[in-house]
């Protein structure tokens, strides 16, 4: 009889292998259906809040909002750059946009030129994924309307309102406040590695950027930053409601005060009229700067909006220069403006202000006839009279006795031939010439490097090589006026309500007051004594307020061989420049002026004397204290002694006797 082939102990081992793999599978089985469990409260309860934000970010897109840009003021609360509405017309990149067909359809509802359409569908190239593309700018009600009412028609299509930059006086202060501009691949390229820089925001259709003087200097202060607006998406990313509620503010730029006056920017733009050139005033107490004009100038709002080449080249090519500001950049030779800086560096030379200079009309120097500008001369004159007559013999000596270096040093000292630091970049500081100067500029020419005596007579008329900018013929003013601190320019007053430091707090002046107040007292001879240079073109007309000023002539050519100086026929770029530096009122300064009119002729009292008086004007009709004094009475004069006062009334009669009648006898 065979054997079993199944033995029970074999059955026992394959129950128990059985038992342990079905163990283990439930173990594994366990383990995963717990690890599932956990993973699903985890996602449930834990991660509850992280998958709802991330559905609402499916179903909700967030649209960029640039900020309101910071507002420009003057010193008194006046809007200089604000913003306005602005209906706008976007069109968002997309893999599935035919821009070409988008284009047609929104033909049928505002003008689309094929200048303008060429320039949206290279914008579109360029652009970024969902990035918006401005289509059109400054929509009117209407456009704005009909394409709202087609708008679901319209894929990727959006008109909505935006703010742009608006600059309410024009031209008036577009050289300091400059002008903002659409971001150029130019600026995209500079702030690529910059951590600073929003990026998304730089892309953005409706962003600006300062282009141009504050705006530009104070730009990251002025932009403020990005909010966003809440908009429910459907599956494709379209739009299809706005959700306020969940919006995100943004942040408005910082408020930019500017010491500058609004109305005596436009009334110094007003008086020059179509001449070339630049005013400015200061204040000579604080250094406030009130005013900076250079003209002629642009419209800003023009550049916000974009100018065509045709524009832009007009204004780059036209002789008169309306793109640079010539009241900074724009340096010229000072002429006889600079002869007070002439007298002081002679009182520091210690040449006594009384010895007389005999003038007949020209000097033989150095092989050579230096001319004044009195063909029959002044006579014999003293530094006060030749100040007051301008008398270019006297200066010419003058100069030769003190030599270049020490009229270097008071120029310096004056504020020649250094920048100040206002806010904003332009400046160029000019020329001021002595030994150690002509030694740098003319290091490849040895045999240059040497100061020629017959160099020095033309300094001292303010010609040659020195050179300056209206800021500094403004800043040279007003320390003369100030007679003491050596004050520097201001032109922001505050940023975001912190006010910036005054120009006041700064050191004396390196001159004795009676050095100052000598040439002071020329100066004031100039605008108010009848035979000075400037006497009918300075009068204020405001009671006893008087200016004291200086004319200037600077030659821009030689004059050996032409007849006629004034130049009545000459070329508008052959013509002389016209100089005027005034303060006032003389007794108690308050407000100092420069005027540069670019080729403006013959002496400066023509044409920059009657521009500086009506700037003053203004300024000083705006000071409380000064209104004050020319609205107070005149004082009457003192009476005379009662015995001999005339047009008195009578005392009342007092009856007296008729006095006697004579006897003349008996009558026949």
């Amino acid at each position: 009889m065979s054997e079993p082939s199944i033995l029970f102990f074999e059955v026992n081992e394959r129950q128990g292998v059985f038992h342990r793999r079905a163990f283990l599978m439930g173990g594994l089985a366990g383990a995963g259906l717990l690890a599932l469990g956990g993973r699903l409260a985890q996602l449930q309860l834990v991660e509850a809040q992280r998958y709802q934000k991330l559905s609402a970010g499916n179903q909700f897109n967030y649209r960029l909002m640039p900020p309101p840009r910071g507002l420009i003021l003057d010193r008194n609360g006046t809007p200089l750059a604000s913003n306005r509405p602005n209906f706008r017309l976007l069109v968002t990149k997309d893999k599935d946009l035919d821009a070409e067909a988008v284009l047609d359809d929104l033909a049928k509802l505002v003008p689309i030129d094929g200048t303008r359409r060429a320039r949206i569908l290279k914008d579109l190239d360029r652009a970024p994924r969902k990035a918006p593309v401005a289509v059109m700018e400054d929509m009117s009600w209407e456009e704005f309307s009909r394409v709202n009412i087609r708008a679901p028609e319209l894929p990727a299509v959006t008109a909505d309102m935006g703010e742009v930059r608006v600059y309410p006086f024009g031209g008036a202060f577009a050289h300091v406040i400059g002008y903002v501009a659409k971001v150029s691949d130019r600026d995209l390229e500079a702030a690529k590695d910059d951590p600073s820089q929003d990026q998304d925001l730089l892309h953005h259709p409706g962003f600006r950027i300062g282009k141009q003087g504050v705006e530009k200097a104070f730009d990251q202060d002025l932009r403020g930053r990005a909010g966003a607006t809440k908009a429910e998406v459907d599956a494709q990313g379209r739009v299809v409601r706005l959700d306020p509620e969940g919006d995100i503010r943004p942040t408005p730029g910082k408020e930019i005060r500017l010491t500058l006056d609004a109305d005596i920017q436009n009334r110094a733009l007003e008086v020059m009229g179509e001449e070339s050139g630049a005013i400015v005033m200061m204040d000579c107490r604080n250094g406030d700067l009130l005013c900076m004009v250079s003209a002629p100038s642009f419209d800003a709002n023009r550049f916000v909006r974009g100018l065509s080449g045709a524009e832009y080249k007009a204004l780059a090519e036209y002789e008169r220069k309306p793109l640079l500001d010539k009241s900074m950049t724009g340096t010229y030779p000072p002429g006889s403006t600079f002869k007070p800086t002439v007298g002081l560096a002679a009182l520091s030379a210690g040449i006594d202000p009384e010895i007389r200079i005999h003038c007949p009309g020209s000097w033989n120097y150095g092989g050579r006839t230096w001319r004044c500008w009195e063909p029959g001369g002044h006579g014999s004159q003293n530094m006060h009279e030749a100040i007051k007559n301008s008398c270019d013999v006297y200066f010419y000596q003058t100069a030769l006795k003190m030599g270049p270096d020490a009229i270097a040093r008071a120029a310096r000292s004056m504020g020649f031939g250094q920048t100040f630091d206002i806010g904003i970049p332009g400046q160029k500081k000019g020329i001021v010439p002595d030994r150690e100067w002509k030694k740098r500029a003319f290091k490849k020419n040895p045999a240059n490097q040497i100061w020629f005596p017959g160099e020095t007579p033309s300094y001292g008329i303010g010609q040659g090589a020195l050179t300056v900018n209206a800021l500094q013929l403004a800043v040279m003013t007003a320390r003369m006026a100030n007679a003491k601190k050596a004050l520097v320019p201001r032109l922001i007053k505050s940023v975001g309500g912190v006010e910036q430091p005054s120009g006041a707090s700064v050191p004396d002046l390196p001159f004795p007051a009676e050095h100052l107040e000598y040439v002071r007292g020329g100066m004031a001879a100039v605008a108010n004594d009848v035979r000075g240079t400037a006497y009918r073109q300075s009068q204020l007309g405001l009671g006893d307020v008087q200016m004291a000023g200086k004319t200037g002539t600077a030659q821009v050519r030689s004059y050996d061989g032409v007849k006629n100086r004034k130049g009545y026929a000459t070329t508008w770029r052959l013509k002389d420049h016209n100089l005027f530096v005034a303060f006032a009122p003389y007794d108690d300064p308050r407000y100092a002026v420069a005027v540069i009119i670019e080729h403006g002729g013959l002496g400066g009292a023509t044409a920059g004397a009657p521009r500086a008086r009506e700037v003053m004007r203004v300024a000083l009709l705006k000071d409380p204290e000064i209104r004050a004094r020319i609205e107070k009475p005149m004082p009457l004069p003192d009476a005379p002694p009662e015995d001999i006062v005339e047009g008195a009334a009578p005392e009342d009669p007092v009856v007296t006797p008729l006095p006697a009648t004579p006897d003349q006898g008996p009558r026949t």
